[in-house]
């Protein structure tokens, strides 16, 4: 299960940049140009999903049975970037928008890894949170406050 799909990363690009993303002349068909960007979109999604794993990896059994929106608002960000990577991105230009974005989603996934913000999703599925909890087990109490009265 992808963190975000097809047509939520799509709704992100404009259409006039998909032939460059494409890497191709020109193409004027829209139809064409759709049938050719599929595939490299379901790539970077791939790609995001993969990257989101492994940052949650230390902290969740991965890929996620049930997707946070920021988790889905990152897989959308990152593979946008990867998209926009594959051409290389201008910063002089409105595509460092799609590097900031990259930028703020590594930020977090990597609070996430070092356990400092959390997804809240301990406590959605008992399951993951077995999964993730820690228990302690001791030896049964030997001495009490009233066994040691007057001594």
């Amino acid at each position: 299960m992808s963190y975000s799909t097809l047509t939520e990363v799509r709704e992100m690009i404009k259409d006039d940049a998909l032939n460059a993303i494409i890497g191709d002349t020109f193409i004027e068909e829209p139809s064409k140009r759709e049938e050719l960007v599929e595939p490299i979109i379901h790539t970077a999604i791939g790609d995001a999903d993969a990257e989101i794993d492994g940052y949650l990896a230390k902290r969740y059994p991965v890929p996620l049975s049930s997707v946070p929106k920021v988790i889905n608002k990152f897989s959308k960000d990152i593979a946008v970037y990867n998209l926009f990577s594959r051409i290389g991105i201008d910063e002089g230009t409105d595509q460092k928008t799609y590097l900031n974005r990259y930028n703020a989603a590594i930020k977090f996934l990597t609070l996430i890894a070092e356990g400092k913000v959390s997804l809240g999703a301990e406590t959605d599925d008992p399951a993951m949170a077995a999964a993730t909890a820690f228990s302690v087990k001791s030896n049964p109490r030997l001495f009490s406050r009233r066994q040691l009265e007057g001594m």
